[in-house]
């Protein structure tokens, strides 16, 4: 057998998204594995994103996985990590695995993690091989948004003119470092600006950007029909770092509401207890718990006191 591991093409973006819902839907047991994860996608934006970041694995030609890294500045991941069924067991994902670190150490990402089904040492064991070292586990939880704030267009940055966008991306950065050196979102808030996936929130007081939140909503994007999804959601550190996420949060709903939704996603790491614990009180409900993996061992951001919400997938 002749593997081949390769860029992907945007030709075989549709093969790649059927095969990664075939492979996720069969591991968990799916009566019809296609329909995991239903109009949520993941393969198509991302790759638009930063196709050179992207990988195939094909067999004699054939497409059979695919991989995708997600670069924020001195931190990244990849997912989802995706081998057709019938190719299960033939070393093809420590294949796209080892591209994928390739690409990791080519871009000096510093600290590098992926997102995995907890419950699964087989996942944890090819990891491992690779560096990656289980950590907390991570919460995706949801609420219903009966009711929200009104959302000020001011804090939209789809409503922003062009001045006002490059003040917010370098504040952005700027935030993003004083928590995690070199970490920088600016490519996910112009992906969700430029391909229509969502919105992001600016939250500012007299200090400055205090937080902000990416956010993806509805089919065809990371959220899915009837969703808010917090892609990223971040504030300041110091005084009261409790009430800024309380805000941001509200923003969140709010922006459900007027986006003309009812349920709120966001995943949290464990390890921001502070955070974890203020999304349980506000009402968010755990529906998927994953696990962590850190290249290498140590927290990067996923600490106590740091106020983030990701989740890695």
């Amino acid at each position: 057998m002749n593997v081949s591991i390769l860029p992907l093409q945007a030709s075989k973006l549709t093969a790649a998204d059927r095969i990664f819902r075939l492979a996720f839907g069969t591991f968990i047991g799916l009566p019809d594995p296609l329909q995991f994860s239903k109009d949520v996608t993941y393969i198509p934006h991302r790759w638009k994103a930063d196709p050179t970041a992207t990988f195939a694995a094909e067999v004699d030609g054939k497409l059979v996985g695919s991989n995708i890294v997600v670069d924020w500045g001195s931190f990244g991941y990849f997912g989802p990590l995706s081998v057709h069924p019938d190719y299960w067991e033939q070393k093809i994902g420590q294949k796209l695995v080892e591209a994928t670190i390739a690409c990791f150490n080519q871009r000096q990402i510093k600290l590098a993690g992926l997102f995995t089904f907890a419950n699964s040492p087989k996942h944890h064991a090819l990891y491992h091989k690779f560096g990656f070292r289980l950590r907390f586990l991570t919460a995706i939880a949801a609420k219903s948004v009966d009711s929200a704030q009104i959302l000020p267009p001011q804090v939209r940055y789809s409503l922003m003119d062009e001045n006002k966008r490059a003040e917010c991306i370098n504040a952005s950065y700027q935030l993003t470092n004083s928590i995690y050196e070199g970490l920088n979102l600016s490519r996910e808030i112009q992906t969700v600006q430029t391909l229509g996936l969502g919105d992001t929130l600016f939250l500012w007081d007299d200090a400055g950007l205090a937080g902000f939140a990416i956010c993806h909503c509805g089919a065809a994007t990371e959220a899915g029909s009837n969703t808010c999804y917090v892609k990223f959601a971040v504030v300041r550190s110091g005084t009261n770092p409790g009430q800024r996420f309380e805000q941001l949060l509200a923003l969140c709903e709010a922006l459900t509401k007027t986006q003309g939704m009812s349920r709120l996603v966001a995943g949290v790491n464990t390890s921001r207890e502070e955070a974890y614990c203020q999304l349980l009180a506000r009402g968010f409900r755990t529906e998927i718990i994953g696990v962590a993996m850190h290249r290498p061992n140590e927290p990067g951001y996923s600490r106590p006191g740091v106020f983030v919400l990701d989740d890695w997938r």
